[in-house]
């Protein structure tokens, strides 16, 4: 099963009216399904090596756990502010109106550290910029940014350039 987009269900109107969100609930309920999501990230980053996954919350941590096991790598979550229990670090970053900060553990990434930073969708780029950001604040290396999906038309790749981006599907 190479063709996992069946299994992304398009929810209209979610989670405000005119936005169509791209659903993984159904490919989370099919291993086959995930068994190639999985594989075909992983083909994504080929032979880089890759010390650290950071899977952004709450749907990166899905397939950012399962590479960072296939990778014999550790996983590093960043999350919402508040949510981590030790020392963190913040990036704050604009948001279409207003703004919203992500947090990583200050002693998750050593400087050197080989990263990999994974989520399920590239949309603004917003996000994966701010973590960008926090990794290479900690010292660490990008080795990519990989995605499920990217939707061209909000152009999140833009926000990342310099940064090797990959994505399994295009919308």
């Amino acid at each position: 099963m190479n063709n996992i987009e069946p299994f992304i269900r398009d929810i209209n109107d979610f989670p405000k009216p005119g936005i169509v969100f791209k659903d993984l609930t159904p490919l989370l309920n099919n291993p086959a399904a995930t068994a190639s999501c999985l594989q075909q990230l992983l083909t994504l980053v080929g032979d880089k090596p890759v010390d650290k996954v950071v899977g952004m919350e709450a749907r990166g941590f899905f397939f950012g756990m399962l590479i960072a096991q296939a990778l014999n790598a550790g996983f590093v979550p960043v999350r919402k502010p508040g949510k981590l229990p030790h020392h963190t670090l913040t990036e704050t970053y604009a948001l279409e109106y207003g703004t919203d900060s992500l947090e990583i553990h200050e002693d998750a990434i050593k400087p050197g550290d080989r990263v990999l930073i994974h989520d399920d969708v590239l949309a603004t780029g917003g996000t994966a910029a701010a973590v960008c950001k926090l990794v290479e604040r900690l010292g660490g290396e990008i080795v990519q940014c990989n995605f499920i999906m990217q939707l061209d038309f909000l152009d999140g790749k833009a926000r990342l350039k310099g940064y090797d981006v990959g994505s399994v599907l295009t919308y």
